[in-house]
């Protein structure tokens, strides 16, 4: 019996302020510049975001016997810190259907026109990737949410064997689609992201989509248009909480029982890099 977490909305109260607050949209304003995300980067990644370490490793009891030793020059070095050999167990069996990272997972089925919650923003598999005709191949199929929460191991692996295609970046937007009077917002967020499409051995075609934080996220994939192996790490997010969506095609894989349940209850179900979350239907390249 896995842990599980209670989904819960995301909290409204800083988006009511940046969107009907006049002076929420000034510093909104500021927030969507280009030159705030550089600077944020450029600070994590200095010396001077060192002094930001032990107080996260304290507020969320991170276990740092798990990770490599490291003397971290920033905070960021700190958060894409890695793991050491054997705190992590890729399961190999060719019909186990494993979790790429640590996370928080709700799983889906894919319609026509049903919408899932992503990070804060609504997303049909269509506006996740902006392909129309790649969408359509996976209705019918499973749409698997992992969300990795600040304190989770932040690289993530293959989850077969396989080729890739090119890594297909696509930029994000936070902005209103129409002028907002106090008395109303109507707010248009998409986060940036990166899909590749996963020729796997025994899994068929899958999407892997990793979602990057508003501002100063970062997606890292470390390669494209090559051949991979169940368990190499296929990249890792930098600065802040992320998401990784696994789009599945109709009667590939059967998920565990539970990961099913505790969706539809309402529950995140905790899980762990490699570990098997399902199971191949048939156990053949599609």
């Amino acid at each position: 019996m896995r842990n599980k977490i209670k989904i819960t909305e995301p909290d409204s109260g800083s988006l009511h302020f940046l969107y009907k607050n006049v002076f929420g949209r000034i510093f909104l304003k500021l927030l969507t510049c280009r030159f705030v995300s550089v600077l944020g980067g450029a600070y994590m990644n200095s010396r001077f975001s060192r002094h930001r370490i032990a107080p996260f490793i304290k507020e969320n009891n991170i276990n740092m016997d798990d990770y490599e030793e490291c003397e971290y020059k920033s905070y960021n070095e700190f958060f894409t810190r890695k793991i050491k050999d054997g705190r992590r167990t890729v399961n190999t069996d060719e019909s186990a259907f494993i979790s790429p990272c640590d996370s928080k997972l709700t799983a889906y089925k894919i319609e026509a026109y049903n919408t899932f919650s992503i990070k804060g923003s609504e997303y049909s598999v269509e506006d996740l990737l902006c392909n129309k005709e790649l969408a359509q191949k996976f209705t019918g199929g499973l749409c698997l949410i992992f969300r990795l929460a600040v304190d989770d191991y932040h690289r993530y692996c293959y989850i077969d064997n396989g080729t890739q295609d090119m890594n297909i970046y696509i930029k994000g937007k936070f902005h209103t689609v129409q002028p907002i009077a106090l008395s109303h917002c109507n707010i248009y967020k998409r986060n940036a992201r990166e899909y590749t499409v996963l020729h796997t051995e025994h899994f068929g075609d899958i999407v892997q989509v990793e979602v990057g934080a508003l501002m100063v996220g970062k997606i890292k994939n470390l390669r494209e248009n090559c051949a991979f192996y169940r368990g190499d790490e296929k990249g890792m997010f930098e600065f802040g909480g992320s998401t990784i969506v696994l789009l599945v095609q109709k009667d590939v894989i059967t998920l565990e029982p539970e990961i099913i349940e505790n969706t539809a209850n309402g529950y995140e179900t905790v899980v762990k890099y490699g570990e098997k979350i399902g199971t191949a239907i048939d156990v053949k390249k599609q």
